[in-house]
């Protein structure tokens, strides 16, 4: 039987053992939530008791915890946010999760949990909500650090691949959708991919495991029942995000950062007109794939440290 089967297991039974592979302390880790205006509910992960430096934002499919061993590299207090629809944080009924929109949850979540400007990451489409919060409230905002996406970024590439292995969004065990995982090459090692999938599924009460995240489930309905003939398809997600993107990048007071995956989403011509719109910018190459926090968790922390400084 699957350790991840065990009862016993918690959202935070893997952190011990990954901040003793770092060789790092294991801070109090405890998951907050925030009921919102129109019923819904947004979650996140706090590290730390002190203070909070550094609020994070996960990209499209994935939850707070994908940012748990850059978190524990930092060794700062930490806010992981679950944007909507993804995690622990509710689903939107009109299926919006543009960054703009997303935007306004992460607001209201730092007025609620933070007391001074962060240090605000965004990796992917995290990336492009962080822009849009600088953008809307720079008095939040102390640098902006975005990861390997720019709103220039052909979002055709790696989302075919994920439209295809979201076709299944449920099975019989965790260890199913691990199998399934590896097959399409995703994660790494298989006890990464399979700390992946406990963090990213529950139980439905008939006993199956489904993914936790609207998007998996949006990508299915698509699939088992594609526009009709003459029916306009949904916005492609380039448009959407070359449309706002770069006026929110070019509304940000603070410093920004562009983080870049050897192996990742943002091409060179992308880091070229990156650079041209924002020419007082900085940018860093990390050798890692498009998830730096989980590819190149301490390298990206390092990055993540010197922005906070000597802060205490």
């Amino acid at each position: 039987m699957s350790s991840l089967a065990s009862a016993e297991t918690t959202e935070f039974s893997f952190l011990a053992g990954q901040a003793r592979a770092l060789g790092a302390a294991l801070p109090p880790v405890r998951r907050l939530r925030l009921p919102l205006s129109d019923g819904r509910s947004l979650s996140a992960l706090r590290y730390g008791e002190e203070p909070v430096e550094v609020t994070l934002l996960h990209g499209a499919g994935l939850n707070a915890h994908t940012w748990d061993t850059t978190v524990l590299a930092l060794g700062r207090p930490a806010l992981a946010i679950d944007l909507a629809g993804h995690g622990d944080s509710s689903w939107r009924e009109d299926a919006d999760y543009t960054g703009r929109t997303l935007a306004a949850d992460v607001i209201e979540a730092l007025r609620a949990w933070t007391d001074h400007p962060q240090v605000l990451v965004g990796q992917s489409l995290g990336g492009l909500t962080a822009a849009a919060v600088a953008a809307q409230a720079p008095e939040l905002v102390r640098e902006l650090i975005v990861v390997d996406i720019t709103p220039g970024v052909d979002q055709s590439v790696g989302p075919a691949a994920l439209r295809e292995f979201y076709r299944v969004v449920d099975g019989a065990s965790r260890d199913e959708l691990v199998d399934r995982a590896q097959q399409f090459g995703f994660g790494g090692s298989r006890e990464d991919t399979a700390r992946g999938v406990f963090l990213n599924t529950r139980v439905r009460p008939d006993g199956r495991v489904e993914w936790k995240h609207h998007f998996a489930h949006i990508a299915a309905q698509l699939l088992a029942a594609p526009p009709a003939e003459g029916t306009a398809a949904p916005a492609a997600p380039a448009g959407i995000l070359g449309e706002h993107g770069w006026a929110d990048l070019a509304a940000v007071a603070s410093p920004v950062a562009l983080v870049r995956a050897s192996h990742g989403f943002v091409s060179d011509d992308a880091e070229r007109e990156f650079r041209t719109r924002l020419p007082t910018a900085r940018v860093q190459q990390l050798d890692g794939s498009h998830n730096l926090q989980e590819t190149a968790p301490t390298a990206l922390a390092e990055i993540i440290r010197t922005a906070v400084g000597a802060r205490a």
